[in-house]
């Protein structure tokens, strides 16, 4: 090696972050492979419990010591990725963890569009704690927009004010809504603003986070999701760019008296530096179904192959990742195959590899 190589090369110190960030792809990969498995199925249980099976492995071994913010539900409703679990190898750094083992279970189990497997991860005690707060009115819109839209202003305004910000005719515009009842007048209002309206099926992470994303076709994201996804969603906007506007959502007096309670302030508009307020977060996701963000898995005789985002926030990384597993070597392949019921373990006798 030359003396100019090893200069540069010392100018090049080792990143335990880039290690981390891909590590968190590999959890996301092996939820995805596994549940993608049942994919169209009918069985959305079954889609998520596979997911979760084959993810927890892959985080225990992830050199961190992380604690489930957003996770499963609680103790007693969740065996694994419950929320309070510790995950990891025991190992600096300390971290909190959002988690979502698919993001659109229904949407899997019926072979529609948009089902990810979706992590994040910030700093220990930098994310929002949502306590009995199910659902949130949620805002999502590029960064171009962050500072001029008015997140508690009319639809038709906040529509105008998108397309001014990214130069675009507002006729252009689209905007991601969850197909439910209650957004029945929201969308009437975009509508009637002379823009299109993508429904989402079942889960809106991926619809956050491909707003303002190249090639999405979604400009902004609108209507009650839940929570726990818009602190998911949350990581990915800090990392990748654009901002969410939030207020929570009581879905009757018990949840509004117990918000109360928890300390929440049921008025307060949230940023996305609100429900996750690190400098150092990451993302992963990996495609379970095609959607607008990612494409899902593909099983072939020798390959499985998946599509998956990672990115950090302190390097303003945002890489699209396309991994081919080897389904004789591949040890997430074997972690999958654990997840599913009935399916013989090709794990044992065998060197594997990622």
């Amino acid at each position: 090696m030359s003396n100019t190589t090893e200069a540069r090369a010392s100018e090049l110190p080792l990143d335990p972050d880039r290690n981390l960030a891909l590590e968190l792809v590999r959890a996301t990969e092996a939820a995805a492979i596994s549940s993608a498995r049942y994919v169209g199925r009918g069985d959305k249980i079954r889609v998520d419990q596979a997911a979760v099976d084959a993810m927890r492995p892959v985080l225990g071994s992830v050199g961190m010591r992380g604690v489930v913010v957003i996770g499963e539900g609680e103790k007693d409703e969740a065996p694994m990725l419950f929320n309070g679990e510790q995950v990891g190898n025991g190992s600096a750094p300390d971290v909190d963890i959002a988690v979502d083992p698919v993001d659109g279970t229904t949407a899997a189990a019926k072979a529609l569009p948009d089902a990810v497997a979706v992590v994040g991860l910030s700093e220990r005690g930098t994310m929002f704690d949502p306590g009995p707060c199910v659902y949130m009115h949620k805002l999502v819109v590029p960064a171009a927009a962050a500072d001029h839209v008015d997140p508690t202003g009319p639809v038709a305004d906040i529509l105008a004010t998108v397309a001014r910000a990214l130069g675009k005719d507002q006729g252009e515009l689209i905007v991601a809504v969850l197909d439910r009842p209650r957004h029945a007048d929201m969308v009437a209002r975009i509508r009637a603003a002379g823009v299109a309206v993508r429904f989402l099926l079942d889960g809106d992470v991926a619809g956050a986070i491909a707003v303002g994303q190249p090639g999405s076709g979604v400009d902004v994201l609108m209507g009650v999701g839940g929570t726990p996804e818009a602190v998911i969603a949350a990581c990915a906007l800090r990392c990748g760019g654009g901002a969410m506007f939030g207020r929570l959502h009581p879905r009757n007096d018990d949840e509004r008296n117990a918000a109360l309670e928890f300390g929440l302030d049921l008025d307060r508009v949230l940023t996305t530096t609100d429900l996750v307020s690190g400098d150092n977060v990451f993302f992963a996701a990996t495609g379970v179904t095609d959607g607008a963000l990612l494409r899902g898995v593909r099983f072939e005789p020798e390959w499985v192959t998946t599509q998956s985002l990672s990115m950090r926030s302190r390097s303003g990384a945002v890489r699209l990742i396309e991994t081919r597993h080897d389904r004789s070597r591949s040890n997430l392949i074997s972690h999958a195959e654990r997840a599913v019921p009935g399916h013989p373990s090709n794990s044992e006798g065998k060197d594997q590899q990622t």
